[in-house]
Parts: C-alpha cells; structure tokens; sequence
C-alpha cells in the first residue's frame, strides 16, 4: 500500500522521504528463463538490513514486461516500510504509461523516468511535455531525472535546463525529487539546482562523494539512486550521520575510510560509460554480491564482467576495511540463491 493518499505526493516527500534509497536489481535462474523469486525477496531483505531506506525496482536488466510486473509486485510485498521506487525505462511513452499505472495500482510509492533511446526532442518544450505525461499517468510522487546524459545537451548546454525543471514543479503537483546531476563538468549546475528548487521540492544529489558537501551547504535530508550497495552499510551510516551537524567528523571518519573503494568504482564506471552512456548492471550486481546480496546474470545485451574489474573491486573494498565474501569470484556468476 503507498505511503500517501493521492494528491499528498508531495507534501508527503517533504516530510518523509529521508535517507538512502539504493537499487534493486531482478535476479534470474541459472537458464535465464525466468525470475528467481527468493533471490529478489533476499535482495530486498539484504537492503533493510544495510539500513537503506528505500530501493529502485531497476527496469534495465533485461526482464520482459509480464517479469517486470511480477517484480514489481514482489517489491512491494516486501518493502514493508521502506519507500519504493519504479523505474520507468520501456522504449515507448505507452509502455512507460502502461507500466507506471499498473505499478501505481500495485501499491509502488514513486516512479522515476527515463527517456527512451528513439527520443530525440528539438526543443525543450518536447521534453517537459513527455516528462508531464509520465508523471500525471498516476497518483505516485514523480522524480524527475536531470542529467547531462540524456543528449538533451543540443537543447541546452547543462543537459537538463532549470527552466524546465521550474514549469514541471509547477504543472505536475506529485512531482516529489529532482535526481540531480546536470552538468558537468564542475558542480556549478548542480548547485543551481539546489538554489532554485529545494525549498519546493527534494533535490538529491545522488553521488555519494558529494554528499557532505550538499547536507551542509543545502541540507539535502535524501539520497537516491545509485550503487551504494557496493559500500555495504556505511553510506546509508554515514549520510545519517551527516544530518547531525555535531557528527560530521564521525561521519567523515567513515567518508574516507572508503575512498579505496569509492576511487575503484568511480574509474571503473568511468571506463564503462565511455561512449556506451549506459549502466553497467552486471558490475553492479557483482558490487552488491560482494556485500551479500544474491548477485547471479542478467540478461544480454548487457556489458560484459572481466576479472580485472572484479579483482579492482574486491581489493578495493577490502583496503577499505568493508566486510567482503570469502567466496570465489566463481560463485558470482551461480548467484548466491541459486535455482
């Protein structure tokens, strides 16, 4: 059951979307032939555990529309009071419209768009109408994506102009969060962003290095989407730390502690966007397993996991003292729930 009755999306983030929301990726059987449905539920657990306090129902791996439903689904019978989060990723505005209201009237909190590969806007007006349509397609909160990724960069130099942000905060009232990363390089964007709409909506910034910066500077109280699953408990640890003005060295003392970590997965996921501007979930996948979720494949097309990264990866977290599996790197690909 959502967290809020329709019409109080907004007023009801204001208030009570707090803390880190991390992501949720499917999980499939050894065949790829459908989805592993206890490894999903272990996943979920694995985040609560870990003290996030929310989760991106990730739509990129591959699942088909009728497995997308079943995870969705899956998601919010074990959330409990974690918030959750629709990804809305299909190739078509009618797919994303039809997946969004059923995720709607399945009980998911939030959805958050992205803009699908054929769409190729010529003016920015074409982007905020098909953000609007998105998020007047149901009752739940809105987060709007801004970022430079999107090749809306043509349309304006930052990728996601604040004029548009401003008119969507003011025609679509469940608009809840910005997901803010426009701009770079440098974080003068970015702080636009913050200035300009704090005060009417959550702005997040979701790289977890920047962070200290914005909780001080904006006091940013929310944190999504990303991969911090990789670092174990301490970035939803530390991030709540932050919010205590009196804890910022202890929240720092954890900050640096995991930089090994932090400087691994940064250039690697530099590496892997490099003329691909497309998520690299199976490393993702690899990150969270380290840490005790269930790893395991997903489908292709998808990149390709080397052992150099994964042995960056390991090595990193252990300089940065995180609890890591023993098991071999073998057992990733089987999945930790295996079926």
């Amino acid at each position: 059951m959502a967290k809020f009755e329709p019409g109080e999306a907004r007023a009801w983030a204001l208030e009570n979307l707090r803390g880190v929301t991390g992501c949720v990726m499917p999980s499939f059987t050894q065949d790829l032939s459908g989805l592993n449905e206890e490894a999903i539920v272990h996943d979920i657990e694995r985040e609560r555990e870990l003290g996030f306090t929310g989760f991106l129902i990730v739509a990129e791996c591959g699942t088909t529309p009728d497995e997308l439903r079943r995870f969705i689904d899956i998601s919010v019978a074990e959330s409990g009071d974690m918030v959750t989060v629709l990804q809305a990723a299909a190739g078509t505005l009618e797919e994303n419209v039809e997946i969004i209201q059923y995720a709607a009237r399945a009980g998911v909190d939030l959805v958050m768009p992205s803009y699908p590969l054929s769409f190729y806007p010529q003016d920015g007006s074409e982007v905020v109408e098909y953000t609007r349509v998105l998020g007047q397609a149901s009752h739940m909160g809105l987060i709007v994506f801004a970022m430079n990724l999107w090749n809306f960069e043509r349309l304006h130099p930052s990728g996601f102009a604040a004029p548009w942000l401003d008119e969507l905060i003011e025609t679509v009232p469940d608009m809840v969060a910005i997901k803010n990363e426009v701009a770079e390089p440098g974080v003068a964007g970015i702080s636009e962003v913050f200035r300009r709409f704090s005060d009417r909506v959550l702005v997040a910034d979701p790289l977890e290095m920047n962070s200290p910066a914005w909780t001080t500077t904006y006091g940013m109280p929310w944190m999504g989407t990303s991969n911090y699953e990789y670092f174990g408990a301490e970035v939803p640890r530390y991030f709540d730390l932050l919010q205590q003005p009196n804890r910022f060295d202890e929240a720092m003392d954890i900050y640096w502690r995991i930089h090994p970590a932090r400087q691994a997965t940064g250039s690697l996921m530099k590496e892997a966007n490099a003329g691909t501007v497309f998520v690299h979930r199976l490393l993702w996948k690899y990150q969270g397993w380290l840490q005790g979720f269930n790893g395991g494949p997903v489908r292709p097309p998808h990149m390709r996991l080397a052992d150099r990264q994964m042995k960056t990866l390991r090595a990193a977290a252990v300089a940065s003292g995180l609890p890591v599996t023993g098991e071999p790197d073998t057992e990733f690909f089987r999945g930790r729930i295996a079926k």
